[in-house]
């Protein structure tokens, strides 16, 4: 499964985590565009400045790591789509360039599906991505849930989750 990772996604450390680790298990290929990383970097430099260092050095990290991720940009295709916000269109460019299977986004709402649909992409939610690979593989995902919320117990990441919108995989956690 190849998964296009949209900025909202890699700002909040908890969520960027959690993604990536699932992503190093191999539960699926992660994919990106230089400009995600750069909007990523942005939003931590407008919202957390004293988290930029970190964020700097971990994108530093994930090319290193997933080589294969980086994907160019398609000024050509970006140029034809029309998306509800257009500053998402290079984000939907890149990932029909990439041949992304699916779209991980917070922002559901700017990434219609007929429009997806048509590149052959679906765009989801990290909760409902990572709730499934939860349900599909449980141990590797447990691998994953310690390592992106280490020292805490099944039930105390229910707090943690639920407040990076992963109410769905906090349940999981507390059942």
């Amino acid at each position: 499964m190849r998964v296009f990772l949209d900025a909202c996604v890699l700002y909040p450390p908890l969520l960027r985590r959690l993604v990536l680790a699932a992503a190093a298990e191999g539960l699926f290929h992660p994919l990106w565009s230089a400009r995600v990383l750069d909007e990523w970097l942005i939003a931590t430099a407008r919202k957390a400045p004293d988290q930029l260092a970190e964020a700097e050095a971990d994108r530093a990290l994930l090319t290193t790591r997933f080589p294969e991720a980086l994907c160019p940009a398609a000024p050509d295709l970006e140029a034809t789509l029309s998306l509800p916000d257009p500053a998402d269109a290079h984000v939907l460019a890149a990932a029909a360039e990439a041949r992304a299977n699916l779209l991980l986004t917070l922002n559901l709402r700017d990434f219609p599906r007929r429009t997806l649909a048509a590149h052959g992409i679906e765009a989801r939610h990290p909760d409902s991505l990572l709730w499934e690979l939860w349900s599909d593989a449980p141990t590797p995902m447990e691998t994953v849930l310690a390592t992106a919320l280490p020292g805490l117990d099944p039930p105390s990441r229910r707090g943690p989750l639920k407040r990076a919108r992963l109410s769905r995989l906090g349940k999981a956690q507390a059942a």
